[in-house]
């Protein structure tokens, strides 16, 4: 199972993302961000890699900004 995580700047905009993306219908969850990877807040948002291009297009109309990155 192939799948990505987004990085937020603050918790506030993590919890906000997974309210959007699991009203759009996708599958995602909220897990502590990997020790690899550098981020301002401690919580990622996980989900599947071959959503990644719908996932970017939700996060961005909602206004959250990010990193993006596979595992």
């Amino acid at each position: 199972m192939n799948q990505g995580v987004f990085l937020f700047h603050t918790t506030s905009a993590a919890l906000r993302a997974e309210k959007v993306l699991t009203k759009a219908g996708f599958e995602v969850k909220l897990v502590p961000t990997p020790r690899e990877l550098s981020s301002d807040c401690g919580i990622a948002l996980r989900f599947e890699w071959s959503d990644r291009a719908q996932v970017e297009v939700g996060l961005a109309q909602a206004g959250l900004e990010g990193d993006i990155h596979s595992l």
